[in-house]
């Protein structure tokens, strides 16, 4: 009869794997500030950018659409520190706003992509053989199709279609929700392939040999032992999309094919009044840029970060 001798019950347990993951990214944050500078930076920019679209309410001078005809293309200055546009609206106010509605949108778009990911992932690193070549096959035909032309053709077919139960306008209208699900959608794929690895390399490791033998399903063997491991690298990628998917949409914004013309954001703000005004007024251009300029720098830099310090190959 086997038998399996000195099994590390800590390693094993759901207690031990939460107090082992929990250890580890109180060690990640601590590289993170000592060790990679940028990353911390980039944590910065992402926390002042969170504060700033929970707060947008307080810490906007007013409305996103707040008309004042008298202040027509202003100039920054202490009344309005970004300026006014064409109709009178205050820049500052709409680039905060406009955080809120990036921010909003990233999140759903990421957080669609990473669930279906991982959902992807693990059932084709853990179950292998038949399910994993089905599952790879559709992965490649759908990163084979051009993504842009994609989510083109898909808010082409349904703009002008309202979904019901959803409101005519605003950031979660018919156009913006299929905006976020085909963001997510297309982002999956790509990420699943990192996932895959991660269950794959954990899958060949003793300790899911020591909880086979010790009677683990299947189940408890993916739910208690390969997602609690496999957190890090997912979270990872999660980072890095968000900057992605924030980019793309100002990209579909800028194209005239994002969110209604009625939210502010900030490829619609690029796209409308700083194409027009551009030559006579430069802040219409250049503060919404540098919003989403900073942004994705910060994302990226975050994420970019947490893939050295999440890495165990890496924690010496």
């Amino acid at each position: 009869m086997s038998r399996v001798e000195n099994v590390d019950v800590a390693v094993l347990s759901p207690a031990g794997s939460s107090r082992a993951t929990q250890g580890l990214y109180a060690q990640a944050f601590r590289r993170l500030v000592k060790e990679k500078p940028l990353g911390f930076v980039g944590l910065v920019i992402v926390v002042v950018l969170a504060v700033a679209a929970l707060i947008a309410p307080l810490a906007a001078i007013s409305g996103p659409n707040a008309l004042d005809g008298s202040a027509r293309l202003l100039s920054p200055s202490w009344s309005h520190p970004f300026g006014t546009d064409n109709l009178g609206r205050d820049v500052y106010s709409r680039v905060v706003w406009g955080a809120r509605i990036s921010i909003t949108i990233g999140l759903i778009a990421v957080s669609i992509s990473t669930v279906l990911s991982m959902l992807i992932g693990v059932a084709s690193g853990f179950y292998g053989r038949i399910t994993d070549m089905l599952l790879q096959r559709v992965v490649d035909a759908v990163i084979a199709f051009p993504g842009l032309v994609f989510i083109l053709g898909i808010v082409a077919i349904f703009r002008g279609y309202q979904i019901p139960g959803l409101p005519k306008e605003g950031v979660f209208s018919t156009t913006t929700v299929v905006l976020m699900v085909v963001i997510g959608f297309l982002g999956a794929f790509g990420s699943s392939r990192v996932i895959r690895s991660a269950v794959l390399s954990e899958m060949g490791r003793t300790y899911i040999e020591a909880a086979r033998a010790l009677g683990a399903t299947n189940s408890r063997l993916m739910w208690t032992h390969v997602m609690p491991n496999i957190l890090p690298p997912a979270i990872t990628i999660a980072t890095l999309g968000l900057g992605g998917a924030i980019l793309l949409e100002s990209t579909l914004s800028f194209l005239g094919l994002g969110v209604p013309p009625d939210v502010a954001t900030w490829g619609g703000m690029l796209n409308r009044e700083a194409r027009a005004y551009m030559t006579e007024a430069w802040w219409l251009a250049v503060f919404p840029g540098v919003a989403l300029s900073l942004t994705v720098f910060g994302f990226n830099m975050l994420g970019d970060a947490l893939r050295d310090v999440l890495d165990p190959r890496q924690r010496g």
